[in-house]
């Protein structure tokens, strides 16, 4: 299983577009985690799984989402609901609740992943306005028997952050 996952887009539409086109083919599933800014309806977020994030005002899409393929459970949240720019222990325990083997969440535009608790977290960093690193930033999470290769990519020019890329047993 192969996902693409972004976070923090901030009003952005067609590098939604370029990002999707450029790997719709390859990859299982999209998930956004919040602060897209766009219309639960539009049309560049056709295909995307979303969730809500503190910035998507009148915006109609969930708090947060589980997503199941096979017996692999995917919970995805914005994150500002949980405090994760101060601590993670919050999301940590929503994820044991639902019965997460990944997480993915955004709001604080920094691009991280860790296991946790035999649990991957990942935050894909933000698409437009990254804290840290510099780069603009997405994920492509690929889930085998065995392993959750987490790949960090810079948004415009597709090259793989290496030093931000880890694969964690499962």
């Amino acid at each position: 299983m192969k996902l693409l996952i972004m976070s923090d887009s901030h009003g952005w539409g067609e590098e939604i577009v370029q990002l999707v086109k450029r790997h719709q083919h390859e990859v299982d599933a999209m998930i956004h985690c919040g602060d897209s800014e766009l219309q639960v309806d539009a049309s560049e977020l056709e295909g995307i799984k979303m969730v809500k994030g503190n910035c998507d005002f009148g915006a109609d899409f969930p708090e947060d989402l589980i997503e199941t393929f096979g017996s692999f459970v995917v919970y995805a949240t914005h994150g500002h609901l949980y405090n994760v720019k101060m601590t993670h222990v919050p999301l940590s325990y929503r994820a044991e609740e639902v019965g997460a083997n990944l997480v993915c969440f955004g709001h604080s535009h920094v691009a991280t992943s860790f296991k946790e608790q035999g649990i991957v977290f990942i935050n894909p960093g933000s698409f437009r306005l990254p804290r840290s690193p510099k780069e603009q930033t997405y994920v492509i999470c690929e889930v085998t028997d065995s392993t959750i290769h987490v790949r960090f990519y810079e948004r415009e020019s597709a090259e793989e952050l290496h030093t931000l890329s880890e694969n964690y047993s499962r």
